[in-house]
């Protein structure tokens, strides 16, 4: 290989470091931007994130606990709204960073997980929020007050409240990204349908426990998130099925049908 070789391979690396550089600046800027937001907009944020509370004891009421709780709390918050705020943004520079090396047909197969992977997770998110949380907060307030010689304050901590919300929104928002995490396996040929059938039964061991470690201790909020992620579970099964099949059409129609080469090594 010659020099001007060796200097020709260096210009499109150094292309494509630079257009990284840019798109990662461009997506901190658009963190940093919607880290101030949030600054801004933090009592509405804290209303938002105790709604949940205030549906089931409307005289709550949540009180820090040291001087530095609050600040530490509303810098948590605000990153964590930033992140989810400047998401699209981050999805689209990543999208077009890593888009132009693709074919045509890997974008069209690519960009179905990049739009469901936020769907998903607000979908979890939002079935926690309006269902687990104020049923978890409610049986965890009630099994409080029927203990003998126990009152519950009508005042919480702020950190350890939104710590709360914030750990349950997540749990449920990851685990709906099951079925895409499968069928990106199944895509890359390392899980199949047929596998992720005779795993099934352990599939509702690892779903029931985790299902008992993410969400409170009643039985309500871990079916709320067991019987769903069970669900996806089988609708993972199916989307890998499905790709099974438009697989082997299209390698059958390129004439590369796995049969005919079975029978060739059967010949052999």
């Amino acid at each position: 290989m010659t020099q001007d070789d060796i200097d020709a391979s260096k210009a499109p690396l150094i292309e494509h470091l630079a257009e990284l550089r840019d798109r990662l600046i461009k997506a901190f800027v658009a963190l940093a931007v919607a880290f101030v937001i949030c600054i801004i907009f933090r009592n509405q944020i804290v209303d938002f994130l105790s709604y949940p509370l205030l549906r089931i004891r409307p005289d709550a009421e949540l009180m820090v606990l040291s001087p530095q709780e609050l600040f530490f709390t509303v810098i948590n918050i605000s990153l964590w709204g930033a992140f989810f705020l400047a998401f699209p943004f981050i999805a689209a520079q990543i999208w077009g960073f890593v888009a132009p090396g693709l074919y045509k047909n890997e974008q069209g197969a690519f960009l179905p997980f990049l739009v469901a992977t936020p769907f998903l997770f607000f979908l979890g998110a939002s079935l926690a929020y309006f269902v687990v949380i104020p049923l978890a907060l409610d049986w965890l307030i009630n099994f409080a007050e029927a203990e003998k010689n126990i009152s519950v304050e009508t005042t919480y901590s702020v950190r350890q409240f939104i710590d709360f919300i914030k750990t349950l929104l997540f749990a449920f928002g990851v685990s709906f990204q099951l079925p895409v995490l499968l069928t990106l396996l199944g895509k890359a040929g390392i899980v199949t349908a047929d596998g992720l059938k005779e795993w099934r039964k352990y599939a509702i061991v690892g779903i029931a426990f985790m299902a008992m470690i993410l969400t409170p201790p009643d039985p309500i909020s871990q079916l709320a998130l067991g019987v769903p992620t069970y669900l996806l579970y089988e609708i993972s099964i199916h989307l890998v099925a499905m790709f099974e099949r438009k697989e082997k059409k299209r390698r059958k129609d390129l004439g590369l049908d796995d049969d005919d080469d079975d029978d060739d090594e059967d010949d052999l």
